[in-house]
C-alpha cells in the first residue's frame, strides 16, 4: 500500500490548470496544422494562420490561448493500492483549482449557484470524475471547458431501431445547430450507449483522447470518418466565415446500454480543446 498525501494531488492539479490553459496538446497543434494545410478558402485559411499565431504567442507569452479559461473538468483515476493522507480528495483538488487559476492569473468564470450567479472568485468547485483502477499510481488529467463550445452539445435518448445513419445525421446537425458559435475548427466528442449520465460523461473523456487515434472498434472509427466528413461538408469553415475545415476530429466512446434505449451525446469542443495529464 502507497501513502500519497493529497498535497501532492493540489500541486499538480494547479501545475495541469495553467499549462493545459497555455500550450495545447502537441496532437491538437498538429491536428490544426494539417486542417490549415487541407483548408481551400482563402479566408479560412487567413483564420488558421491567425490560429497558428496565436497557440505561439500564448506559449511564448506564458499567456492562456483562450480568454475563456473554462470551468475546470478534472478525471482521476486512482490506483486502488493508494491511501490518500492529509486531507480530504475534493479539497485537495479544489484548492489546485484554486491555486492554479489565482496564481496563473487566469479568467474566473464559475458561479457557486445556477441562478443566484454570485461568482466564486477561484473558479471552483471543479468537476470531478474519479474512478478506481488497478495499482498504486494516480493519474489526473484536467481538462478546462469553455461554455462556448459546451452550449452547444447536445443529448438525445434514441431507441435500439435507429439506424447507424440517424445517428450520424443527428450529430452532423447538431454541429450544423452550433454554426460559428463554438468557434470552429471544432472537436467533436461522442458518447453512444450507457444511460442519460454515462452518455454524457463519455462524451466529454472523449474530447479528452488523442485526435490521432481511432476508436479501436472499427464499427465506430468508421463513424468517426463518416462523421467528420459530413461535417465538414457544412462548409462553415473556420470561425464561421465558411471553408472546408469545420472540424478537426470526432472522437467517439461507447459503452454497454439497455435493450430499450440507445443514448447518444455530442460534447462540442472548439479548436483549443485543452487537456493536460499527469502522473503521480
Amino acid at each position: 500500500m502507497r501513502e500519497l498525501n493529497v498535497s501532492e494531488i493540489t500541486k499538480a492539479v494547479k501545475e495541469l490548470c495553467i499549462k493545459a490553459n497555455r500550450v495545447l496538446p502537441e496532437d491538437m497543434k498538429e491536428c490544426i496544422r494539417c486542417g490549415a494545410s487541407a483548408e481551400r478558402s482563402p479566408v479560412g485559411k487567413g483564420v488558421f494562420d491567425d490560429i497558428l499565431a496565436n497557440l505561439d504567442a500564448a506559449e511564448a507569452e506564458t499567456l492562456p490561448i483562450c480568454q475563456d479559461t473554462g470551468m475546470a473538468v478534472v478525471f482521476i483515476e486512482l490506483g486502488q493500492d493508494v491511501h490518500l493522507v492529509g486531507g480530504d480528495l475534493n479539497d485537495a483538488v479544489n484548492k489546485g483549482v484554486h491555486d492554479g487559476y489565482v496564481d496563473g492569473l487566469l479568467r474566473k468564470s464559475v458561479v457557486g449557484d445556477p441562478l443566484e450567479r454570485v461568482n466564486t472568485n477561484d473558479n471552483t468547485p471543479a468537476v470531478l470524475h474519479l474512478s478506481i483502477v488497478q495499482g498504486e499510481k494516480v493519474k489526473i488529467t484536467v481538462a478546462p471547458k469553455g461554455f462556448g463550445s459546451e452550449n452547444m452539445s447536445q443529448l438525445k435518448m434514441m431507441t435500439p431501431a435507429v439506424t447507424k445513419d440517424e445517428i450520424v445525421d443527428w450529430v452532423v446537425n447538431v454541429c450544423a445547430q452550433a454554426g460559428s458559435n463554438p468557434c470552429p475548427p471544432i472537436v467533436i466528442g461522442v458518447g453512444i450507449g450507457g444511460d442519460f449520465e454515462q452518455c454524457a460523461y463519455l462524451a466529454k473523456k472523449a474530447l479528452c483522447r488523442n485526435v490521432s487515434q481511432r476508436n479501436p472498434k472499427p464499427l465506430y472509427a468508421e463513424l468517426e470518418a463518416v462523421m467528420l466528413e459530413k461535417i465538414n461538408k457544412l462548409g462553415i469553415g473556420p470561425q464561421g466565415f465558411g471553408g472546408t475545415q469545420t472540424c478537426l476530429a470526432v472522437n467517439i466512446e461507447q459503452a454497454p446500454t439497455h435493450i430499450a434505449g440507445l443514448p447518444v451525446s455530442v460534447n462540442v469542443g472548439c479548436h483549443v480543446t485543452r487537456h493536460a495529464s499527469a502522473e503521480i
